[in-house]
């Protein structure tokens, strides 16, 4: 679905380490600031259990899982949003994405420099915060300019109701709060949406530590989510380092046995690219047969023509009915056709709402 996740902080707080793990394509990691100039883009594979279960059942002849889009965007610096350092364009590339990765440093090492000298995650969430603030504050300002104008002397009822949503919007920002603070109606959520506020997007707090926090954490972490409890977003924990480690084993088993060492079930990666996921508001459902089974990736809340134009437009235009197996019934009785034969395969219409994990097969006339 062309989907993204931009991966952000400030420099040498271990984003460029984090992406390498998430994806085949390196980014340059190195000990100073701006080591990554362009925007590396990775697509990663996203974890599903019920997509490896499905293969073992129907042993088809290829195999295509669901993937996700991880942008690794320059290091941000004070001043971004009066074009300081590599602002304009990392303030492009965030506007370009779906949903932030903000990477804060939770760890000490007096090897590696921090660009304020000392380790405070949550003044380093503050400063990237209060750069993309002031962005949206200058966007809401001129918007405002325009649409006041249309609103009082035009008459013109849609620019009112917008009027009002940047008034919200200019009100929280002015107080140092994101927009994703803004509570908002669906219709003025709908009119929001052309603004495209950088701290409106889904956001994902990942405190990076080292090997001795990975499971309980540290008083870096404690601070981070005592500073965040109030907002709209989700805290995570790895261990950049030891993912680096771990991505460099070859095969499972070796992996497996450094997680074991460590006291871990999973490897954070595998985590932070389900949470991405569900950031993104995304779910899975599957097809299935002796050729293929593939992952699909849709929105949650969409209907069944919708999200059979994910497969071929064509599929969307002319569609009939969705044949529709449960992911636990396929795994109860096996395989589609005892499915059949237990009366469990579904037959959906055009406004039937698909369902994460569903296996489906589409009826459509061209």
């Amino acid at each position: 679905m062309g989907l993204q996740c931009g991966i952000v902080g400030l420099p040498n707080v271990g984003k460029s380490t984090l992406f390498n793990c998430l994806s085949n394509a390196k980014a340059q990691a190195a000990n100073f600031p701006f080591c990554t100039i362009e925007p590396n883009v990775g697509v990663i594979t996203v974890p599903d259990d019920r997509l490896t279960k499905l293969v073992e059942l129907v042993k088809p002849q290829n195999v295509v899982p669901a993937t996700v889009e991880i942008v690794d965007i320059a290091g941000l610096v004070k001043g971004a949003s009066k074009g300081e350092g590599l602002g304009n364009k990392f303030l492009a590339n965030i506007r370009e994405t779906d949903a932030i990765i903000h990477v804060l440093r939770c760890f000490d090492d007096g090897n590696i420099v921090h660009v304020d000298g000392d380790i405070n995650p949550v003044r380093d969430k503050e400063t990237i915060d209060t750069e993309l603030q002031l962005k949206d504050l200058e966007t809401v300002l001129n918007r405002l300019q325009k649409d006041e104008k249309r609103a009082v002397t035009g008459g013109d009822a849609t620019a009112k109701r917008l009027v009002e949503v940047l008034y919200l919007y200019r009100n929280a920002l002015e107080k140092g709060l994101s927009a994703r603070t803004v509570e908002l109606t669906e219709p003025q959520q709908e009119l929001a949406k052309d603004l495209q506020l950088l701290t409106n997007k889904p956001i994902l707090y990942v405190c990076n530590v080292d090997e001795a926090s990975v499971r309980t954490g540290n008083k870096y972490v404690d601070a981070l989510k005592e500073a965040v409890k109030d907002e709209n977003a989700e805290v995570m924990v790895i261990g950049a380092a030891i993912e680096a480690e771990i991505a460099e084993l070859e095969t499972y088993e070796e992996k497996q046995l450094f997680l074991e060492d460590l006291g871990l079930e999973e490897a954070g990666v595998n985590k932070l690219i389900r949470t991405a996921y569900k950031l993104l508001n995304l779910q899975t459902y599957f097809t299935a047969g002796p050729k293929e089974v593939r992952a699909w990736t849709f929105r949650k809340g969409m209907k069944a023509p919708q999200t059979a134009g994910i497969i071929h437009s064509d599929f969307e235009k002319g569609f009939i009915r969705a044949e529709v197996i449960k992911y636990d019934d396929y795994m109860k009785y096996g395989s589609e056709a005892a499915v059949k034969e237990a009366g469990k395969m579904g037959v959906e219409g055009k406004d039937y709402v698909v369902q994460d994990g569903d296996v489906m097969h589409f009826r459509f006339n061209v």
